[in-house]
């Protein structure tokens, strides 16, 4: 990365097409901030919901659907982006991410435990869409064939920031997904 590491470690990545984010994403990925709001939860029926629970339990995400409330921390060193995200004021994730080159062929990497995720950024109508391209467990490649598809995002929706991440198996459609508002706390 050669841009200016003063902006942070997102808008140096972006390079120039850090503005094509919506502005409320720019300012919280230069100066960070605190989101808060509901949550809802939801699994797949039978054997995908068994999937989903327990993909939700190694994620640390409540394994029981309905109404939640998520509050998530954004904030950057100079190096990497850190979310730290608290369901219900007691399951927490805590992850960062560090970019690897630049848009749009760069790519960010997020580490849950010994999970590694390899995502690519799609920006589309000043939202932020990962893209997984590759994913390793205790440092081993993982084939993307055997994992859930990921579906996941971020984007301005009536001055709230509106996301959603989902998993998805072929034959057995959605095991997890989540998703929902949050606003800024003061």
């Amino acid at each position: 990365m050669s841009r200016d590491p003063a902006q942070g470690p997102v808008a140096a990545w972006f390079g120039p097409a850090f503005e094509r984010l919506h502005p409320w994403l720019q300012q919280l990925h230069r100066q960070g901030g605190r989101l808060e709001g509901d949550v809802h939860i939801s699994f797949g029926r039978g054997l995908a919901g068994l999937f989903g629970r327990r993909l939700a339990r190694r994620l640390g995400i409540p394994d029981d659907a309905g109404r939640h409330v998520l509050d998530v921390d954004i904030s950057h060193d100079h190096v990497a982006l850190l979310w730290d995200r608290r369901f219900n004021g007691r399951t927490r994730v805590a992850s960062v991410f560090r970019p690897v080159g630049a848009w749009p062929d760069g790519y960010w990497i997020e580490r849950i435990g010994s999970l590694e995720l390899h995502l690519g950024v799609d920006v589309v109508d000043g939202g932020w869409f990962w893209r997984l391209r590759a994913v390793r467990a205790f440092g081993v490649p993982i084939p993307l064939w055997t994992l859930p598809r990921q579906d996941a995002g971020k984007r301005i929706v009536e001055g709230r920031y509106r996301f959603f991440v989902a998993f998805s198996w072929p034959v057995l459609g959605t095991v997890l997904s989540y998703g929902g508002d949050l606003t800024p706390v003061a």
